[in-house]
């Protein structure tokens, strides 16, 4: 009977550092609101599948921010400790809009123009979301997103709202971003939805408990399907940076000779940053998994041969890429008839790079949203029973389906409910395939891999964080940033020389330099930009250095309208 085709399902759970030192407030929601829809989804579609197998990577910054909001919610249900997210606040704040006065609870200001833009951010907030699947789907929530929309259209009339349709706003926003399994298993909530309007503050009370509830149990269930074997837990370096262009910048050349590096140069002391991300990493793993993990999914699948040789330092036995990756390095190699569907492994290296099959990943991504789930899961396995069959001849053992783990569900019916689900127990039972994990495939034959071409798993280049004048731009004020840190580091007493490399570790993240570029949209690039902007702007008030002027202006915006609002991308560009 020949051998089953091993199949890997990875999921990427990944938020940046959305906290703000300085004003001491989350300055957006998103950790919180991907936990409590699909987080716990996710977790849950596979305990139901008890022989399911999976990887599940977690960035660091996530993980910890994760553990902050269960404290802040535990605080203030104890105490009445304010919580540091503006809408999460909203929840039980009087007036729900006092979190976004940006003054200290109990005090009341009077001024009809402050008060009505407070409003507006809240009711702007909390109409961030899924217009098809998210609002839509409930009639309640669409019916308030009308009036808040006619409301958005003169400002003026909002101070005409009573408090008790911002309430119900808000509630309406929360319930809609639950996972669809707690909607299903939660009589709670079930009851929350029938109610449908007029909710108390009792109400808005139990929500947030059940909100914190489920914050605090994602990583303990994870970590228990780990602990069963059902599942591998991998991790990312501290704050996301991508790797490759810390070690070497201009290693972007490789996959694209002629990238514009105007005002760019090589990034000081980047090896030491890489190993402080992956001892920082691999640390915030073991304080919430409690192992070492085996394996690493470097920020968005950005390999070079330095960054994997640099992995062996931290005992790490795999990692993994995107097609574009392995193709540009088949090319080099001058390799032809290999199988993207394998292991591969650098000379003299003990760590085996497997490469994510785009086409299959993507489908998952963008376009399974729009199918019916069985026909969905049915395409997709007849296609994993194509590489199975042509196997012997093509040398394919494991195939690797690599995607975000959050963003694309809210595109799919029920939050990609019936897709999960019926994905995870085909997969699980299917006689010619066999569901597994990275750690699993490490006995698995390797192929020789010559030479490993530097990019990521987005086209096999760099192409989204270094090119564009803004990303450049961004890249400069990173890198003098870091000459200034080099100069006056050692002044600092080892305290704050601890939180000046935390915090510079955030200003390395990708994310900042993912929302730059005007193809992403208005909104996101503006966020982003601001928020990457206050960072730096900690970063010198920690080091004791005034913050460079240019910093209270904004460098970057968006006009685009791509796929999925930018929160994910294709393996490959269209028509490639």
């Amino acid at each position: 009977m020949p051998e089953k085709l091993k199949v890997v399902l990875c999921w990427h759970m990944h938020q940046p550092a959305y906290y703000d030192w300085h004003s001491e407030q989350y300055q957006l929601p998103w950790t919180y609101l991907h936990g409590i829809k699909d987080y716990v989804d996710m977790v849950a579609h596979l305990e139901a599948v008890p022989n399911a197998r999976a990887v599940v990577n977690f960035a660091p910054t996530l993980l910890e921010q994760l553990d902050d909001y269960v404290q802040q919610i535990q605080a203030f249900l104890r105490e009445g400790t304010p919580i540091r997210d503006p809408l999460l606040a909203a929840l039980t704040s009087q007036p729900a809009h006092q979190p976004f006065l940006n003054q200290p609870a109990g005090e009341t200001n009077k001024d009809a123009t402050v008060i009505t833009a407070a409003r507006l951010k809240l009711i702007d907030q909390c109409l961030r979301a899924n217009q098809e699947r998210l609002i839509k789907r409930f009639k309640p929530y669409q019916a308030l997103a009308e009036v808040a929309n006619s409301f958005k259209q003169n400002a003026k009339l909002v101070t005409y709202l009573d408090e008790q349709y911002v309430i119900d706003l808000l509630m309406w926003y929360h319930l809609a971003w639950l996972g669809e399994t707690v909607r299903r298993q939660d009589s709670r909530v079930k009851v929350l939805i029938e109610k449908g309007r007029g909710f108390s503050e009792l109400e808005r009370r139990q929500l947030l408990e059940i909100i914190g509830e489920l914050l605090g149990g994602i990583i303990p269930r994870y970590k228990t399907l780990m602990e069963k074997g059902q599942i591998e837990l991998s991790v990312t370096p501290y704050a996301h940076p991508i790797m490759p262009l810390l070690l070497d910048v201009f290693s972007a050349r490789e996959a694209i000779p002629n990238v514009n590096f105007a005002g760019i140069s090589c990034y000081p002391d980047g090896k030491e940053r890489v190993r402080w991300h992956m001892h920082e990493g691999i640390k915030t793993f073991e304080q919430h998994f409690g192992c070492k993990p085996t394996g690493c999914w470097p920020s968005e699948g950005s390999v070079s041969e330095a960054t994997v040789r640099l992995m062996e330092e931290f005992n790490i036995k795999w990692v993994a890429s995107g097609t574009g990756v392995w193709h540009n390095s088949m090319k080099k190699a001058k390799l032809d008839h290999q199988s993207l569907h394998r292991p591969y492994r650098l000379y003299k290296s003990s760590v085996n790079c497997f490469f994510r099959d785009d086409n299959l990943s993507d489908l998952i991504g963008f376009e399974f949203a729009k199918w019916h789930a069985d026909d969905a899961v049915a395409h997709l396995i007849h296609h994993l029973e194509n590489i199975a069959r042509a196997a012997p001849t093509t040398g394919a053992t494991v195939v690797s389906l690599i995607l975000d783990g959050e963003n694309a569900w809210e595109y799919y019916p029920e939050n990609g409910y019936y897709f999960l689900s019926t994905l995870y127990r085909q997969l699980a039972n299917h006689p010619q395939l066999e569901l597994t994990t990275f750690s699993r495939c490490l006995e698995v034959a390797v192929a020789p891999l010559p030479t490993l071409v530097a990019g990521s798993w987005v086209y096999g280049t760099f192409s989204t964080w270094i090119g564009d004048k803004d990303k450049n731009r961004a890249w400069e004020m990173l890198i003098e940033a870091k000459h200034v840190f080099n100069r006056v580091i050692a002044q600092l007493s080892p305290e704050q020389q601890t939180a000046a490399g935390r915090q510079l570790a955030i200003c390395e993240g990708s994310d900042w330099c993912w929302w730059f570029g005007d193809y992403n949209p208005a909104t996101a690039v503006r966020d982003f930009e601001r928020l990457y902007r206050l960072h730096l702007t900690h970063l010198y008030r920690l080091l004791g250095e005034p913050p460079p002027a240019y910093l209270n202006l904004s460098f970057a915006s968006g006009h685009g309208d791509p796929a999925t609002g930018g929160v994910m991308r294709r393996g490959q560009e269209s028509g490639t």
